[in-house]
């Protein structure tokens, strides 16, 4: 059984990728810190709590296993923190990569997904957002990641390190036996905030600008279910386990969904009144993001096939009023 590293298998996403993994055959072996994972998170395989700034740790642990690819999920990701501290994002986001690849070509370790984000787009010039889009981001956070991207091209034409970098959309929803989900400290999301509101933890949704170009003036974004996040992740270390070259794949639905839509359906699933605050607009958001997807389902065979807007929001509900950590 082949084994796979997972950086920051004990997060929201990576959590999700370790049963991917292991329904697909793979053995999953978690690398996180838990300075934002969970232990509790890792269903799967066993957990190696440990920093990847910690050069001889990585080392220690490329020598105990024989690891047929590496899956990185582990990084700073909230725009807003990126321009307070952008030090940190370049220290964790870009550092810590470098790390970890030196450490990878040390052992001979080829095959590498970087979970990445749309959020290398910048303010899209045309939509919906092709992988041919100008990467032009407008924060440290995006910075960071296209900067990996770009990185790992370098290594793919020096040392045949092939890689895919996903582009992640809106990532939602949890896995569909309510076992894991979305936590965090503090919670920025705007589905797990609606929810808390349906629970009586807030007393409403603020909602930042209903003027912008948009049918009901909110902003438009491209939900996709965490689950089909994890699935396209299993569809691309296959991808290139089987000999395929370095790529990049856009992972959204090709539909988008405004503030105001998500809050109504919000309150249809929850049968919550769900009150809305409006505020002005937050410097940064686009009116719109929308994923074209066709590459990676000419290319990885892979569709999102749970992300309504219906299932993603009752999956995240049900994890909203049982959630174990």
């Amino acid at each position: 059984m082949e084994e796979i590293l997972v950086t920051g298998g004990a997060g929201y996403i990576g959590s999700h990728a370790l049963i991917a993994l292991a329904s697909a055959g793979f053995r999953p072996v978690t690398l996180d810190n838990l300075s934002e994972g969970h232990a509790e998170a890792v269903l799967e395989g066993p957990l190696e709590v440990g920093d990847l700034a910690d050069e001889g740790f990585l080392d220690g642990l490329f020598a105990r296993h024989r690891f047929g690819g590496v899956m990185h999920f582990a990084s700073r990701c909230y725009v807003g923190e990126s321009v307070e501290q952008p030090r940190l994002y370049y220290e964790q986001n870009v550092g810590n990569a470098l790390t970890l690849l030196r450490v990878m070509l040390r052992h001979n370790v080829k095959v590498f997904i970087l979970s990445s984000t749309c959020a290398t787009y910048g303010n899209p010039v045309r939509l919906p957002i092709g992988e041919s889009h100008p990467q032009d981001p407008v924060n440290p956070y995006g910075e960071t990641k296209y900067f990996v991207e770009r990185m790992l091209r370098q290594y793919d034409r020096a040392y045949g390190l092939r890689h895919v970098n996903l582009r992640y959309f809106n990532a939602a929803g949890c896995d569909a036996e309510g076992r894991i989900g979305e936590s965090h400290d503090p919670e920025t999301h705007l589905i797990p905030l609606i929810l808390e509101v349906a629970l009586g933890k807030r007393d409403a949704i603020e909602v930042y600008g209903n003027d912008y170009p948009t049918a009901d003036g909110t902003c438009i974004r491209d939900y996709i279910h965490v689950v089909d996040l994890a699935k396209a992740h299993i569809r691309a270390l296959e991808w290139l386990l089987r000999g395929e070259p370095s790529e990049a794949f856009n992972l959204g639905t090709g539909r988008g969904y405004s503030v105001l839509e998500m809050i109504e359906t919000a309150r249809r699933v929850t049968g919550k009144e769900i009150p809305v605050r409006l505020s002005g607009r937050r410097a940064g958001d686009p009116p719109e993001l929308v994923a074209d997807p066709s590459k990676a389902r000419e290319k990885l065979n892979w569709t999102a096939e749970c992300s309504g807007l219906q299932e993603i929001l009752e999956a995240a509900w049900k994890w909203a009023c049982n959630r174990r950590y």
